[in-house]
């Protein structure tokens, strides 16, 4: 089941936002300056998606069809027209139809696509990776709580850290089941020698 939403900002990126992930952005652009006021005084999330074509400065880029919402979680303005956001990934969703604002800014009208189910992982070689991945980089680079019970968020995670093609990133994103995107990651990992 899904869920119609009113309209949401979409800020196209050279990124690939995950749920549950965390996003740090420096906002210098004007159109993403009053995206930004507006998103932090009525505690609205806005949308990330990676770009399909275009740039992300300028004329406004045209964004994949799935993304993710991001929710502000701490920002900063340390100069004045610029904002440093740190932004979380809550809920993937598809645009339904979007339009491009006098000031550049894109609005479109989404459906929340549901969260993956909290389901136990079956492909263990993700899960060995991953831990081994937070041992060495640091816990505290990764958000909590860790849930290593649950494939979804291992998905999501190593998704996010493996150095992948965004092309790939945004496939895995696209993708519903976490059973079936713990395999994919599973045969990218094996493909690059790893074995569990």
């Amino acid at each position: 089941m899904t869920t119609a939403d009113p309209q949401t900002y979409i800020f196209p990126l050279n990124t690939v936002l995950f749920p549950g992930g965390v996003l740090p952005l420096k906002i210098f652009e004007q159109r993403y300056i009053e995206m930004t006021k507006v998103c932090i005084s009525e505690a609205r999330p806005f949308g990330v998606c990676l770009i399909k074509e275009g740039r992300e400065t300028g004329t406004p880029a045209v964004p994949q069809d799935i993304g993710c919402l991001a929710r502000i979680a701490h920002w900063d303005m340390p100069q004045l027209g610029v904002f440093h956001l740190q932004v979380e990934g809550l809920q993937r969703f598809r645009i339904l139809s979007s339009t491009v604002e006098k000031n550049g800014l894109i609005s479109a009208a989404i459906e929340r696509l549901e969260n993956d189910s909290e389901v136990a992982p079956q492909e263990t070689l993700c899960s060995e990776v991953l831990k081994a991945i937070i041992e060495k980089i640091g816990a505290d680079h990764f958000p909590s709580p860790h849930r290593f019970d649950d494939a979804a968020w291992i998905g999501y995670r190593l998704s996010e850290v493996l150095p992948i093609s965004l092309d790939l990133k945004q496939q895995l994103l696209r993708m519903t089941d976490p059973q079936a995107r713990l395999s994919e990651l599973g045969k990218i990992l094996s493909a690059q020698g790893l074995r569990s």
